[in-house]
């Protein structure tokens, strides 16, 4: 286990338009308002399309991260995640989960890591600055290189 008292700075209400690449948009916010690191505590919003974390095959290793992607459209999202700083950017590197579900199938769920979105008429976001310790999220080769949230 790891833990480290976060200090806070500015927290913002973001909102990100219809068509928008969800990823992008953040990345933007981000570099506008120079926020290098945080947390978005929940976000609410609609995807056009998406591509989770999910795969539909027998998994060869049930213990090893799946890296694998499935692929949903018109969904209704609900998610959180954290931003770490990337310093070989400068950018940031979010690590978003969301629920989403099928609005044409009964609203049945899928729940994973987001890989990519595009938004569909709107996602309300609220996003809390962290301006210490230093976030970042190298990755961990003894742990099948999954890049992991370290503080300082």
């Amino acid at each position: 286990m790891r833990a480290h008292e976060l200090t806070v700075g500015r927290t913002f209400g973001v909102t990100f338009d219809h068509g928008e690449d969800f990823f992008e948009a953040l990345s933007a916010f981000c570099r506008d308002n120079g926020v290098r690191q945080g947390y978005i505590p929940s976000f609410i919003g609609a995807f056009a399309e998406a591509e989770i974390v999910g795969a539909c095959e027998k998994l060869a290793d049930p213990d090893a991260p799946v890296w694998a992607k499935t692929y949903v459209t018109n969904v209704e999202a609900f998610g959180a995640g954290t931003l770490a700083h990337d310093p070989a950017t400068g950018g940031i590197l979010p690590h978003i989960h969301v629920s989403a579900g099928l609005k044409a199938q009964s609203a049945d769920g899928r729940t994973s890591h987001l890989l990519s979105a595009k938004v569909q008429f709107l996602s309300e976001l609220m996003v809390v600055e962290v301006t210490s310790p230093t976030m970042t999220r190298p990755r961990n080769p003894d742990l099948y290189d999954v890049p992991l949230l370290t503080f300082g």
